[in-house]
């Protein structure tokens, strides 16, 4: 049955036992009554702050389930959520708010100066948790983005805000499915998906930080049926000793998606051969919805790196620099077209889309199509290194680097050189306790057996931090210029002495 997302709660709290979880954080959860009951407190406070069917409200609130409570409160105003990270700097802050505009912006920091701003702790006792009735929001979420370049646009989905009860969700989220969600709900996916299994009437265990040990405890205490990972935590989950992976019984698993970031194939193959390739599965595609590409690990085994065929919503293409289509096996831009045209499926506020005369889009990505269809993924054209007129994919040299025992994260920026033009440079964040001089010296010999001699990295640098954020994704570009103006001004930062040859030239 389709209903507005604003009545979904009141939905399930009507058809459910009475103390059936809806979400959970922790040891805070909440049933879907209680969704329901605060929800309907929130949009009253909402419209009290002067939100009005066809606004936008920004939350800015940690993974907990206030958020969620929040997200139908705008529902039911028939508002339209974006969510950004509540710890988003000021000037960061500033840029999106000024392309938005919101009507309300919930939590965030005191400092991002918002016109209109309720506190993420602001009190629901004054307002009533008698159900609401409202129109449906025209679009029915508006999430943001800063790609590689880390200027912000907002996504705004053409989706209205209703939801078909009946009807199974996306990727195999069905009625009933309890998800786990890892991921910061200021990304698409995490929003995106954990919504998803709200709206089939699914529990939702959010984690308010991923920790590889705590989700695998999740996974086994609440029969978790579906998660979606990052690559980086999958990274981490493998990193745990084998006697702790194989401590949690994990059987209740039917799918386990990754995606938003390129996946080391070592590592893809690691996880099939532990959890079967049946339950492994992968997406590639944007948050503008022009085009997916959707694989399981038993296709990937007969297509090893390759992400999929398109689906049947859209078309794709891989085009080259004279703007024709390139044969099979040769690389070029992707570009997608929705079969419903462009511009069906999003608009842009801030920004314009990278759209040909003929309607075809791209992401920027680049990539190849084999005989059968199937795309494999180069890297974005603006994060390619060009070292002495070869192109050296980022993505390639960070898999290999990660797949040392003593790195927990890797990014890989091409920096100026006088010589070659460019040269590979590697971010590492490495397990606690490793010896960052002993693993630099030894990278050289462990990289031989993995990549080409030029595409060793000839600097690597420890960060105390991760270079990526919560969800994986890394602005390479930003990184990249930082320290390629630390060059220039001198400055000093913590490049590790390559004490044995690595291979650089």
């Amino acid at each position: 049955m389709l209903i507005p997302l604003a009545d979904v709660p009141r939905w399930y709290a009507e058809r459910k036992p009475k103390d059936t979880i809806a979400v959970s954080h922790g040891a805070d959860a909440i049933t879907w009554e209680q969704l329901e009951r605060n929800a309907n407190r929130r949009a009253r406070a909402f419209a009290y702050r002067g939100v009005k069917p066809g606004d936008f409200v920004a939350i800015g609130l940690p993974n907990g389930n206030a958020f969620y409570e929040t997200t139908f409160a705008v529902w039911k105003c028939g508002a339209t959520p974006t969510s950004l990270s509540w710890r988003l700097p000021r000037g960061e802050a500033a840029a999106v708010l000024e392309i938005l505009r919101p009507a309300l912006v919930v939590g965030g920091e005191a400092d991002w100066n918002a016109p209109n701003r309720l506190p993420a702790d602001f009190s629901l006792e004054s307002f009533s948790e008698a159900p609401l009735a409202g129109p449906v929001a025209r679009y029915w979420k508006a999430m943001t983005s800063g790609g590689s370049t880390g200027r912000p646009k907002v996504i705004l989905d053409h989706n209205p805000a209703v939801t078909d009860t009946a009807a199974e969700q996306l990727l195999g989220i069905s009625p009933g499915t309890s998800l786990l969600n890892p991921g910061p709900l200021y990304h698409n996916a995490p929003f995106i998906l954990s919504h998803s299994a709200l709206f089939a009437g699914g529990r939702v265990t959010g984690m308010v930080r991923f920790d590889p040990e705590e989700t695998l405890r999740l996974i086994e205490q609440n029969g978790v049926q579906w998660v979606n990972f990052v690559p980086t935590m999958m990274h981490r989950i493998w990193a745990l000793p084998e006697e702790v992976r194989r401590a949690y019984d994990l059987s209740s698993l039917k799918i386990v998606f990754h995606m938003a970031a390129p996946m080391p194939a070592w590592l893809k193959g690691k996880w099939i051969e532990w959890l079967g390739p049946e339950r492994i599965w992968e997406l590639y595609g944007g948050t503008e919805r022009q085009g997916a590409c959707v694989i399981n690990g038993v296709e990937w085994m007969a297509h090893k790196g390759s992400v999929g065929k398109i689906g049947e919503t859209a078309k794709l293409r891989i085009i080259g620099e004279d703007g024709n289509d390139v044969a099979p096996g040769e690389t070029g831009e992707i570009y997608f077209l929705p079969n419903d045209g462009p511009g069906s499926t999003y608009h842009y506020l801030g920004a314009e889309p990278k759209r040909r005369p003929d309607g075809w889009e791209s992401l920027g990505d680049i990539g190849r199509l084999d005989e059968e269809g199937y795309l494999y993924l180069g890297d974005r054209l603006a994060d390619m290194i060009l070292r002495g007129g070869a192109n050296i994919y980022p993505a390639e040299v960070e898999a290999a680097l990660s797949e040392h025992p003593g790195v927990r994260s890797a990014v890989v920026v091409g920096l100026p050189d006088p010589e070659f033009g460019q040269r590979v440079h590697a971010l590492l964040e490495l397990n606690e306790g490793a010896d960052a001089q002993e693993i630099v010296n030894a990278m050289g010999a462990f990289l031989g057996q993995r990549l080409s001699r030029y595409k060793h990295p000839e600097s690597f640098e420890v960060v105390d931090t991760s270079p990526r954020d919560d969800s994986g994704k890394v602005r390479r570009t930003m990184l990249r210029d930082e320290r390629a103006e630390w060059l220039k001004q001198g400055r000093a930062f913590r490049i590790l002495p390559v004490r044995v040859a690595t291979g650089a030239h």
